[in-house]
């Protein structure tokens, strides 16, 4: 008989977990705090509970967490841990330390199956989702990791699940370990720190409005479809007028709301002065911000980097048209740990990597 690992539920599912058992409600909300805030997996250490409570759960339950292959530390005090899973896949989380405020990069997926063309983890393939224990197990990890660190050393205050990955492609765990992440028995994020990065699922955008309040970041990087199809696939079935509907629909009604636009800048391919006076246009009437990132190349990409001239000549022009427009600073690079770097280790079950050899005339086996 497998027993549950309690990592999976959050508070509603801890306490249909303790009815089972006949126990009160008020159990699921001491359990959370005994494994979220003070980081105790050993049934046997939470004094609160009865002897026989704490050999209940021992029999019927588990709190199991994916194991710490390797932690890298960047010159920029970036931090990036690769998590081995129990199939024998790995994955990536990053921290990265700034003034006031330390942000952790979370994966939902192994690999991700949107083929995303300027993203390294797009060209690992596909395997499979996280669970909830997985995805809410990187932020205890690096929880557990930063609370060793000498003083001084800031926890995690903000939350992005944009690692490896499309999260409303799994969203019943993403949900379920963002409430963690917002729970003030767990984590207590505020939803604005709390963030969902996503390339356009769009009747999931309009599930999450509903089901889960945290801030929403759209993966867009293009202002037209012709050109947006060829760098995110997906927009072929969610074309941008409809995604960017989508946004107008999860801010309405939430005047505290807004969405960050994130914008991978290529050379020659999306930086031009008619792109930004484009993005602008289709922006319009949307409560928003845009994050402009400087591209970071990996190992078989045919794209490089708008130069800094090119980067900064598009913010203002996005500023003079009365956006708030952002650069973002590249944190990690000396460690393969910045935006659209991470790569894990993923058994493709999509074959792509074969695919894609085959495409480009190299030999498999």
């Amino acid at each position: 008989m497998s027993r549950t690992n309690l990592f999976d539920l959050d508070l509603e599912g801890l306490e249909g977990f303790f009815a089972e058992l006949g126990e009160k409600s008020f159990r699921a909300r001491q359990l959370m705090q005994w494994i979220h805030q003070y980081r105790v997996v050993d049934f046997a250490e939470m004094s609160n509970f009865s002897k026989g409570l704490r050999q209940t759960l021992s029999d019927k339950a588990e709190l199991t967490l994916p194991e710490v292959l390797h932690e890298h530390v960047s010159k920029d005090g970036t931090r990036k841990w690769i998590i081995r899973l129990s199939c024998g896949n790995s994955i990536e989380t990053v921290f990265i330390p700034e003034d006031g405020r330390g942000t952790l990069c979370v994966s939902s997926q192994v690999g991700c199956a949107l083929e995303c063309t300027f993203c390294s983890t797009a060209q690992q393939g596909f395997n499979r989702n996280l669970s909830a224990s997985e995805i809410i197990g990187q932020l205890w990890i690096a929880n557990e990791y930063l609370g060793k660190e000498p003083k001084g050393n800031r926890m995690v205050t903000n939350v992005v699940m944009m690692g490896m990955g499309e999260p409303l492609a799994n969203y019943k765990s993403a949900v379920s370990a963002m409430k963690l992440m917002r729970d003030d028995l767990a984590y207590g994020i505020s939803w604005r720190r709390v963030t969902l990065s996503t390339s356009g699922m769009v009747p999931m955008i309009d599930k999450l409005r509903e089901d889960c309040h945290v801030s929403l970041a759209i993966s867009l990087h293009a202002a037209n479809d012709e050109l947006r199809s060829e760098i995110i696939p997906l927009n072929k079935k969610y074309p941008i007028s409809e995604l960017l509907a989508a946004c107008k629909r999860y801010v309405d009604g939430h005047q505290k709301r807004h969405i960050t636009i994130e914008y991978v800048l290529l050379e020659g391919i999306n930086d031009s002065a008619k792109d930004a006076q484009d993005l602008m246009r289709i922006l319009k009437g949307l409560s928003t911000k845009i994050n402009l990132i400087p591209f970071n190349p990996f190992p078989g990409t045919s794209y490089k980097c708008s130069s800094k001239k090119v980067m900064v000549r598009f913010k203002q022009q996005l500023i003079d048209g009365g956006y708030v427009a952002t650069i973002r600073r590249t944190r990690g690079d000396d460690i393969v740990a910045a935006c659209g770097q991470l790569a894990g280790e993923v058994q493709d079950r999509t074959r792509r990597t074969q695919r894609l050899n085959i495409e480009k005339g190299v030999a498999t086996i």
